[in-house]
């Protein structure tokens, strides 16, 4: 279960560079980036009003519905998720509460590739909207004739984003987190990206300046767990769809059965054939394996270890078996249920912690987009009934103008 070693041997100067550069030239170094990684040269970096308008007549009636039906679910999910804080009156005269508050610019990132991830356009705005961010800003990669694919804009425009740019990679992280000419800074910035993007990322949230990160992320993945029972047909679609993603996509089997094991692996080649995106899963099934388990606790042992970005339950009688889940970004039981399901719009979310993060990081979600406030409010007898403790231990640690807020207090009232 060792993932693919990444290579960052020059990764940080790369892209420290990308985010000094952006930071100091502000738009003339994002365009000359653009021009570099992207093969555009932009004239400007916002979509315009016009362009907006011209995407929705670009997009199929029924891609429209079929965005609007995935949003809905998605909706539905992410509004389970708000959180209302209740006041507590932890001592008499002691009442404490917390209320939660949404971030007030957040910057989302929609990969480019090759492909246009409209559902990770969803996964994003979604939440946020649903968190009442005040200023959501998406960026994407443009395409060489400077364009953004019309569905993303048109989900964009329905998911209430109030600016889109055509800036990817790098130096899309850096003008999110540090600002430019054109793309106002934000706090947070989401989505999932390539290693460029993560290590962004990750150094835009440790400069004084920059934006916090929602998480850090590998390449893609997937564990299947399946017995003797389940149907290697669909085993093997399951692992095919996450290899797709990228040549750096890793797919697990663990399996208690070995006639299983051999019945899938006959599968995902019959299957591979087929497939449009041929080359890049034989890339990533040469970095992936198969497990034959003792038992299922062994398999959720193995799991648990591994600790996968999406975990699929193909055993029967599954959900008997989740409280034997510990570390997994997504699980998806049954033999009916897909990964691809989550993808797009059964209604969770799609990012997800990857390479093993999944151990201590939460998939996206509301309470993301969003940071909580404590309140305390004591009256004349909760000073009295609170006061004492905080002298006590306030003398303690040596901290006698702590001590002091609560002793005058305190003799104000005994006078």
């Amino acid at each position: 279960i060792k993932r693919p070693a990444l290579d960052v041997t020059t990764l940080f100067d790369t892209v420290r560079t990308v985010l000094d550069e952006v930071r100091e030239q502000g738009d003339i170094a994002v365009k000359a980036y653009e021009e570099k990684f992207d093969k555009v040269l932009l004239s400007s970096l916002q979509v315009s009003e016009e362009e907006m308008r011209e995407a929705d007549a670009l997009v199929a009636e029924d891609l429209k519905q079929a965005i609007r039906t995935a949003k809905a679910n998605i909706e539905k999910f992410h509004a389970s998720q708000r959180f209302e804080g209740k006041k507590v009156e932890t001592t008499p005269g002691v009442t404490c509460w917390q209320k939660a508050v949404a971030i007030e610019k957040v910057g989302l990132y929609i990969p480019g590739g090759t492909a246009p991830l409209v559902s990770t356009m969803l996964m994003l705005a979604i939440p946020a909207k649903i968190a009442g961010c005040p200023t959501k800003i998406l960026v994407t990669p443009p395409s060489k004739d400077g364009t953004i694919n019309p569905a993303i804009l048109f989900a964009a425009k329905a998911c209430g984003i109030d600016a889109v740019y055509k800036v990817g990679g790098a130096q899309a992280i850096a003008a999110l987190a540090f600002g430019t000419e054109s793309i106002p800074k934000t706090y947070k910035i989401f989505g999932p990206g390539n290693k460029y993007v993560t290590e962004a990322k990750i150094q835009a949230a440790q400069h004084h300046q920059g934006a916090a990160m929602d998480m850090p992320a590998g390449p893609s993945e997937v564990l299947v767990i399946a017995d003797e029972k389940a149907n290697p047909v669909f085993v093997a679609s399951d692992l095919l769809a996450q290899a797709e993603h990228d040549v750096a996509a890793q797919v697990i089997l663990v399996t208690t059965s070995q006639t299983l094991a051999e019945q899938v692996q006959q599968e995902v080649v019959r299957q591979t054939a087929y497939l449009s995106r041929k080359s890049i899963i034989e890339q990533a099934l040469a970095k992936s394996a198969t497990i034959i388990a003792t038992d299922i606790e062994e398999a959720f042992a193995i799991s648990n270890q591994y600790a996968p970005e999406h975990l699929i339950l193909q055993i029967e009688d599954a959900e008997s078996y989740l409280p034997q889940v510990m570390n997994a970004g997504s699980v998806f039981v049954g033999s009916w249920t897909p990964e691809s399901v989550g993808d797009y719009a059964s209604g969770t979310n799609h990012v997800l912690p990857t390479y093993g993060y999944a151990r201590m990081y939460s998939g996206l979600d509301v309470i993301a987009f969003m940071k909580s406030i404590s309140f305390q409010n004591l009256s004349e007898n909760g000073i009295r009934h609170l006061g004492p403790t905080v002298e006590i231990l306030a003398d303690l640690e040596g901290l006698t103008a702590h001590k002091n807020a609560v002793t005058v207090r305190l003799n104000h009232l005994n006078k």
